[in-house]
Formats: structure tokens, sequence, C-alpha cells
């Protein structure tokens, strides 16, 4: 495939030249953009309509795994890897469920990324070989954890609020960042508190950190 555009998003400049990088012996691929956050990520794929994103999952503002959802909604031809130094099967299932097609670990980027790429222009998924064992390990053992995994989970729009408030937002601030009104956020925050548990803030902290919503 001739003249494929890639977005790539990380919010780390060195990691996001290493990533160019790998790609510099295909001139055929061109680098449209980079975005250093997963909002830039979502509007500079709604405006360039890329064939890859390359997404890293613990970004600011709006992490990888939100940024595939709405990607996955606005350019639904997008084809999306996500490439990240996290491997738990929960973040794995989170991320196929929004629609990604491959997931790489940073740790061997460097070996495979062009491998990945093709196969996701070929239309096939693309996993490196320790999250393929971690998904078929996870996918063979009984769903009965997973069911009482999902029934406590997180909304997109609820692991959007926890990400900001996470990053240090107050209320008004979420809402603004979101577009919603002050009195929206509140009751979302109030519903997660309560499903989640939490008895502080710092409960919900600790929560996205663990999570790999924020970065610690």
């Amino acid at each position: 495939m001739n003249n494929v555009r890639i977005l790539i998003a990380d919010d780390h400049e060195l990691i996001r030249r290493g990533l160019v990088s790998a790609l510099a012996d295909r001139p055929e691929w061109n680098i449209v953009a980079e975005a250093v956050d997963g909002r830039q990520a979502c509007e500079l794929a709604a405006s360039l309509t890329p064939e890859i994103a390359v997404l890293d999952l613990t970004m600011p503002e709006l992490n990888g795994l939100e940024a595939t959802r709405q990607i996955r909604a606005s350019t639904p031809k997008t084809r999306i890897l996500i490439v990240t130094a996290h491997e738990s099967e929960q973040l794995i299932r989170d991320v196929l469920d929004a629609g990604a097609m491959g997931y790489v670990l940073k740790s061997d980027a460097g070996r495979v990324l062009v491998q990945a790429i093709e196969a996701l222009l070929d239309e096939r998924p693309f996993f490196t070989s320790k999250v393929a064992r971690v998904v078929l390990e996870g996918y063979l053992r009984s769903g009965e954890d997973s069911a009482t995994q999902a029934a406590v989970a997180l909304s997109p729009r609820e692991r959007q609020i926890v990400q900001l408030l996470a990053e240090g937002g107050n209320n008004k601030e979420v809402a603004r960042a979101l577009h919603l009104s002050v009195k929206t956020v509140e009751t979302h925050r109030s519903n997660i508190m309560r499903k989640m548990e939490f008895g502080s803030l710092a409960d919900l902290v600790r929560y996205a950190i663990r999570n790999k919503i924020v970065d610690a």
C-alpha cells in the first residue's frame, strides 16, 4: 500500500522520535502528524484521517484507551496500534474492546513496529508474543472474574472524568474540558465514588495510577 499516512501520539518526545526512526526505511509511509496527548491525537485523526494511528496508552488530557474509542468513532477506517510499556490482561481486553487492532510493547517496538503496521494494513491484528500469551491465557480462563470486573467497570465517560480528576482538575475544569455542566460532572463524580467504593479523592487517584489511567 503506497502513501500510507501515519499519526504517532506519545507525550514523550524521545519515544516519538524513536518510533519515527523505526519507520524511516519505508519511504512510502508518511508520518503526517505527531501528537503530544490523546486529545490532540483525536483532533489530528479527525482532520487528517490517517490509515494508521500509533498511540501510547498513558497520555495526559485523554489516555490512549479513550483516544482509541474516539478515533474509531470519528474515523472508523483508521487502524489503531497501541504501543505501550503496560501489559495487564484487563488493559489489553479494554484496548481490544475499544477497537484497536494491535498491541505492541515498547520494549519490542524497534524490532516489530514495521511488521505490526504491515499486519494492520493487511487488516490483520498484531500482538507481540508476550501480549498474545496474556490474551490467550485470559480468554481460556473462566469468565467468572471478568463478569465481576464488568459489574464495577467504569464507563468511557467515567474513565475520562477519573483521568482529569486524578490529574488534578476540579469539577469546573473537568466540566470545561468535557463540555459538560458542572452539575453533570458532580453527579458522575458521586456515582464513581459510590460505585468504586472510593472513600476519598486519594483512593480515586490510586485507582487511576494502578489501572494506568494516569502515570504515577
